[in-house]
Parts: structure tokens; sequence; C-alpha cells
């Protein structure tokens, strides 16, 4: 079996693939993640409870924002590129 690779996305590139999953074409969309919190009584040893916290992932989405930053994609650029890309593949 082959060593197996983790395989990394930016946030913009997260935003990018489900703006593109849903068909978006306009707005500034932004990275949403939806933290719980959760605790339990972890055993390290036989007489050794340690209070830990656990957070797990509820959600992942879009939400709105008011400007383009590192969580953030403008879906009017991603139909630019789209366009440009097509356009470029057709003059090969």
């Amino acid at each position: 079996m082959a060593a197996s690779t983790n395989i990394v996305f930016t946030y913009k590139e997260v935003v990018e693939a489900l703006l593109r999953k849903q068909s978006m074409s306009s707005g500034i969309w932004g990275l949403y993640i939806k933290f719980g919190i959760g605790a339990a009584n972890i055993v390290a040893a036989a007489s050794d409870m340690q209070p830990t916290a656990i957070v797990p992932v509820l959600e992942i989405g879009l939400q709105p924002f008011e400007q383009v930053n590192n969580l953030s994609v403008d879906a009017a650029t991603l139909v630019q590129k789209h366009t440009a890309r097509r356009k470029h593949a057709q003059k090969k």
C-alpha cells in the first residue's frame, strides 16, 4: 500500500471550490466554520484524570463578507477566471 499524503488547501481555495459547487457568481463570500464545545474527564493514568475540552467542527460553509481578505473571495472573479481560461483553451 502506498504511503498516504495529505492534500492541503488554503482558505481561499476551499471558498472557491464551495462557490463553484453552488454556481455562485456574485458577492463576496468567506469561509464559515461552526464549532461545538464539549467536555470530558480523560484518564491519563489509573489515578490521573484530566478535564478536557472537546471542540468538534459542526458545519463548514460560506457566509457573506464585506470585503475580500484571506478568508474570502469575490465570486465575480471566479467567473472572470473561468471565462479567461475557456478563451485561452479555445485558442490552442
